[in-house]
């Protein structure tokens, strides 16, 4: 089975900042991730990421918030969504 995108969108908000969801159903995992997604989030301007979340290999899951690199636990689709936005929005706020 190839692999299968389940999510590509992509906004540039009002005040020109940039929001990003890519999504992939692979058929194996990544290198250094346990699920067989492959994933994208970007929140931030032309050559800023201020919140970030993927799993490029071989680093598996992690995310960047405000040029802090963690790792990110990884629990399913919905949950990698909720989390990026909740942290988009905590960002806006400020």
């Amino acid at each position: 089975m190839p692999a299968e995108l389940l999510r590509r969108q992509k906004s540039v908000l009002s005040d020109g900042a940039i929001l990003e969801l890519v999504i992939w159903r692979l058929t194996e995992p990544v290198e250094g991730s346990w699920h067989s997604y492959k994933y994208r989030l970007f929140y931030g301007r032309a050559g800023e990421r201020i919140v970030g979340y993927d799993n490029e290999r071989p680093k598996g899951d992690h995310r960047h918030f405000d040029g802090v690199e963690e790792a990110y636990a990884f629990t399913n689709v919905e949950t990698l969504v909720h989390d990026f936005l909740a942290d988009v929005e905590a960002r806006r706020v400020r």
